[in-house]
């Protein structure tokens, strides 16, 4: 997509397709290999679209279907949105699954006490970004690797949201905000939007106006472009790294308010388990490098779609569990490798 190249250069920020790999090639080759890069994933989801519906007896992509899948993509695209912004850094947060669950925890135990609540929203994200300021506190200011500091809160804070609960499932049948999870806005006769995709929609809107569209945006692409030249440049690159994991945090802490709404409960074992999975799967399947600096929020979008339409398909032409499994991984691979060789060496591996 235009907006995948990396914004500390000027011909990113202008849309510009990158010089390399265009070298001999005629203006309308150039144009033509700039819309297949924005083109991005959107053609592979549209094929397993399309493909779902012909072997699922045509159930797919009726109305009922889609809105289910809206939902299942919902949550995902929350915590993908953060974990997009961690990623163009260069760096990693596997923690937000357990983020979630401990968030999702705090919200259901404030929401059992009269007095308080209509404080289980605020709670539940000020865990979260309380948890994400912490790691990225030991990131950017205590120098630790991403990988080892979330690593440890995966299993540190998954311990947290089960010791908040006494290991049990914590359930309120007249939670507050429970139409977060289960009400929609009727568009049209027998067409509702759910609440879910509404707040997953406008978590990715706003992602995209502040990495395409504010100084903060330049200086997140900058610093996972080359850290040490944004060092030089004069971009505090500890501040942007306390965000970025701030951020995934505090979209975590929004997933868990979402998740329990959907269910009127929260379980600190089960909820989010392999949650960072999904979303780190759906921010490399939208074309976000690993190695940071290039990426999209919009790819991202495009992935966690890919992953719902792939969980949802599956169902529907009668795949079982395990293969599943097997299908969803190889599809992914086959995806990223088909994506990356389209791309040439426009993108960096």
């Amino acid at each position: 997509m235009s907006d995948t190249q990396p914004a500390s250069r000027p011909e990113a920020q202008a849309g510009v397709p990158p010089p390399s790999g265009g070298a001999g090639l005629s203006a309308r080759q150039v144009q033509a290999r700039a819309m297949i890069q924005a083109a991005g994933m959107l053609p592979v989801l549209i094929i397993l679209a399309i493909g779902f519906h012909l072997l699922g007896g045509h159930r797919f992509l009726s109305v009922q279907n889609l809105s289910i899948v809206a939902q299942q993509a919902s949550i995902n695209c929350v915590l993908a949105a953060g974990m997009t912004f961690v990623i163009l850094t260069g760096g990693i947060d596997l923690s937000v699954g357990s983020i979630l669950a401990a968030s999702a925890m705090g919200a259901l135990i404030v929401s059992l006490i009269p007095d308080l609540s209509m404080l289980a929203i605020p709670t539940c994200l000020a865990v979260g970004a309380g948890i994400g300021l912490l790691n990225g506190a030991l990131i950017a200011y205590g120098k630790l690797p991403p990988f080892i500091v979330t690593l440890g809160s995966l299993t540190a804070v998954r311990g947290l949201a089960r010791l908040m609960g006494a290991d049990n499932t914590v359930f309120n049948p007249q939670l507050n905000y429970a139409v977060l999870g289960n009400g929609g806005v009727p568009i049209a006769p027998g067409i509702v939007i759910p609440w879910l995709a509404i707040v997953a929609i406008t978590v990715i809107v706003l992602s995209w106006y502040v990495l395409r569209r504010t100084v903060l945006g330049v200086r997140i692409y900058a610093v996972g472009g080359n850290p040490a030249a944004a060092r030089l440049s004069g971009i505090n690159v500890p501040r942007i790294l306390l965000f970025v994991y701030a951020l995934s945090g505090l979209l975590a802490g929004l997933g868990g308010v979402l998740s329990s709404a959907r269910l009127y409960a929260a379980n600190g074992l089960q909820l989010g388990q392999s949650y960072e999975l999904d979303a780190i799967a759906a921010v490399i399947l939208g074309g976000t490098s690993f190695v940071g600096g290039t990426g999209s929020i919009w790819g991202t979008l495009i992935g966690a779609l890919i992953i719902a339409v792939l969980s949802n398909g599956l169902i529907l032409v009668g795949v079982s569990d395990i293969w599943q499994f097997i299908v969803k991984g190889l599809v992914i691979i086959g995806a990223v490798a088909l994506d990356r060789f389209r791309q040439g060496s426009g993108v960096r591996t």
